[in-house]
C-alpha cells in the first residue's frame, strides 16, 4: 500500500505492530548473556540491537519501499526528500546490557524533517506510547487499554517533577544549569533514557532535560509529548528537526518550559 493511500489509522496500526515485534526480538536477547561492542563514538552495541535495526529496516521497505529510513545502528540518507523513518532500535542499551527494564524501541515517522509519527516501545514492561501530529497521543501498558495522554498542568520549578537520563552527560557550562534547576525543583531523579518522556506525557513527572541527543533519540518523542499537551524544543526553544544540536528540553506547560530555559542559559 502506498503512503498516499494509507489513512492515519493504519500508518499507526502498521507503526505499533512493528514495533510490538521488534521489542518481542530484542526480549530474546534480554538479561541473557549477550556480547557487547564498542562504536567510534564510545557507545556500547550489542546484536540485539543490530538485529532489532534490521527487522524493522526490513519491514518497512516491504510495506513502503518509497520510503526512506534513517537508523542509529546503519545509518542511511537522512536528508531523503520524502517520508523517511527514523530508528533507534534500542534505546537505552546500557540499561538493556545492565539488566534494567527501563529501554525502549523508538520509532517515528518525518515528512518534510518534521517528526508526524511516533511509537515509545518499552517490551520488557509491555508499555507503549504513539503519538500523532495534531491528532495527540495514547499509552497502553499490559493492564490498561488504550487511553490518552495528558501532561500534568505544572507552571513553576517550585512543583515540578525533573529528570534527566545522566548528569554526567553535560558539559561543566551546561551542568551548572542543570545543577540550578535540581536545587529549584520539587523532586530530581536520573535515569531513564525515552522512558521519561512517556512519563512525563502521562503527567506523573514535568520536565526533561537531556543533551548529546541524535535524531532517532528524540524525534520518536515529540509527536508524543506534544500530542499529550506538552512543549519540546531545543534549548533555544526552536522545534527540534534532523538538524538540531542534541540539546532537548521537554516540560509539561510553556510556563514551565520558559522558567527551564532561563535557568538553563543563566
Amino acid at each position: 500500500m502506498e503512503a498516499t493511500q494509507c489513512s492515519a489509522q493504519e500508518m499507526a496500526c502498521f507503526a505499533q505492530d512493528i514495533a510490538r515485534q521488534a521489542g518481542l526480538q530484542a526480549l530474546e536477547w534480554f538479561r541473557n548473556p549477550v556480547a557487547v561492542h564498542t562504536k567510534a563514538d564510545s557507545s556500547p552495541v550489542t546484536e540485539a540491537d543490530r538485529k532489532t535495526e534490521l527487522f524493522l529496516r526490513a519491514a518497512i521497505s516491504e510495506r513502503f519501499p518509497d520510503h526512506a529510513i534513517w537508523g542509529e545502528e546503519f545509518g542511511g540518507a537522512c536528508d531523503a526528500p520524502g517520508p523517511l523513518w527514523v530508528i533507534d532500535p534500542i534505546d537505552g542499551t546500557r540499561s538493556f546490557i545492565t539488566g534494567s527494564p527501563l529501554w525502549g524501541t523508538l520509532l517515528a515517522l518525518t515528512d518534510e524533517g518534521r517528526p508526524r509519527l511516533g511509537v515509545i516501545e518499552m517490551p520488557a514492561l509491555q508499555e507503549r506510547w504513539v503519538g500523532q501530529a495534531g491528532l495527540g497521543s495514547w499509552f497502553r501498558d499490559r493492564q490498561t487499554d488504550t487511553k490518552p495522554c495528558r501532561v500534568r498542568p505544572c507552571i513553576t520549578l517550585s512543583e515540578a517533577r525533573f529528570y534527566t537520563t545522566s548528569p554526567r552527560y553535560f558539559t561543566s557550562d551546561e551542568q551548572k544549569g542543570i545543577e540550578a534547576i535540581c536545587d529549584k525543583v520539587s523532586i530530581a531523579r536520573f535515569g531513564g533514557d525515552c522512558y521519561n518522556y512517556g512519563m512525563l506525557a502521562l503527567g506523573h513527572i514535568d520536565l526533561v532535560i537531556e543533551t548529546l541527543l541524535q535524531p532517532y533519540d528524540y524525534m520518536a518523542l515529540v509527536p508524543v509529548i506534544e500530542g499529550a499537551g506538552g512543549i519540546i524544543t531545543d534549548w533555544d526553544g526552536a522545534a527540534l528537526g534532523l538538524g538540531s544540536d542534541g540539546r532537548v528540553i521537554a516540560a509539561a506547560t510553556p510556563q514551565l518550559h520558559a522558567a527551564a530555559l532561563e535557568q538553563l542559559r543563566g
